[in-house]
Parts: structure tokens; C-alpha cells; sequence
């Protein structure tokens, strides 16, 4: 509270509610994908320019191939019900977050 004209919010998925300040939503690839929001850290820069339509992280190549190679594909929570389904099944944003019954799991099936 109080922030809204000195934040900004990014996120890959959704937000609801009343947002005064900068958000920028739906960045795609998702960072549980290994997308770009996935390499972030505290304190990176971000450039936002919004009459541009330019989105920025001010951290250099270097940086970025060095934490990609720390990073790993988050284990997914749920093994059974609905969500597992949709963890398994559901698109990213960019390609219409539908479910894709072609995907197959790590068992072949």
C-alpha cells in the first residue's frame, strides 16, 4: 500500500483486483518453463518502457547462461485430482493456456 507510483509488477500469470500502478502480465515463456522471469533475482533491474512496448532485465549474458545453468524445472506439487491434470495438461499464456491433450508424462503415456 503506498507503492503503486514507485512499483512496478511483473508477472506470467494473473492478477486480479485493482492495480494504480505499472503491471505487466502474461510474459511468456512461463518461468516454470524456464522463461525469462525464471533467471530474475532481488535487486536486478528492469527496464520498462511502456510507449516503447520495450521490457528489459538489465543483467548481462553472461549472468543469465550462469543462472541457467543453476536452474532446474520446479517438481510439480500435486500427483493426482484436477490440478495435477491441469499442471500437466494446461498451455502456457502465449499459446492460449488451453489444455493439450498430445502432451505426454514422464511414463510415456
Amino acid at each position: 500500500k503506498g507503492w503503486h507510483d514507485k512499483v512496478a509488477f511483473l508477472t506470467d500469470g494473473r492478477f486480479s483486483g485493482t492495480n494504480k500502478g505499472c503491471g505487466v502480465a502474461h510474459i511468456a515463456p512461463e518461468a516454470a518453463a524456464g522463461g525469462p522471469l525464471a533467471l530474475v533475482r532481488d535487486g536486478d533491474l528492469i527496464e520498462i518502457d511502456i510507449k516503447k512496448k520495450k521490457l528489459e532485465l538489465h543483467v548481462s549474458q553472461a549472468e543469465l547462461d550462469s543462472r541457467y545453468e543453476t536452474w532446474s524445472l520446479p517438481k510439480k506439487p500435486r500427483k493426482k485430482g484436477y490440478l495435477s491434470i491441469y499442471s500437466k495438461l494446461a498451455t502456457s499464456p502465449d499459446k492460449g493456456a488451453a489444455l493439450d491433450y498430445n502432451i505426454v508424462d514422464e511414463s510415456g503415456r
